[in-house]
């Protein structure tokens, strides 16, 4: 009768367990990559709607981390006469121009953000 020693486990399950995690990691980045490229495709598909929008309010999101791999995602939801709303991610520039309250023209396509164009007072 042969015992098994901590050792000889350790040889046996360290494999599958970097194996598993291998895996994971993997399938995580293919189903984002998935996701993306549906997100893509829908909104070509979608089409390129102008509509009378209100700027309701604007917030910020902090992806990553460290000094130098932080980067910043810009959201501003917009809200249309019929009283629904839409939040849409905007680059840096979009979203400093952007003032909660204005009103003005909304371009999009799907939950792609094209621009907006204010009412003059």
């Amino acid at each position: 009768m042969m015992v098994e020693t901590q050792g000889d486990f350790m040889l046996t399950f360290a494999p599958i367990f970097m194996g598993a995690i291998f895996i994971l990691v993997f399938g995580i980045i293919i189903f984002t990559i998935i996701k993306s490229i549906g997100t893509w495709s829908k909104n070509n598909q979608s089409p390129r709607l102008t509509s009378n929008a209100k700027v309701v309010t604007k917030r910020t999101s902090v992806r990553g981390g460290g000094e130098t791999h932080a980067r910043n995602i810009y959201y501003v939801t917009f809200e249309f006469d019929s009283g629904d709303r839409l939040e849409l991610q905007v680059d840096g520039r979009e979203y400093g121009q952007l003032v909660e309250g204005d009103d003005g023209d909304l371009s999009f396509q799907g939950t792609r953000y094209l621009g907006f164009t204010r009412h003059p007072l």
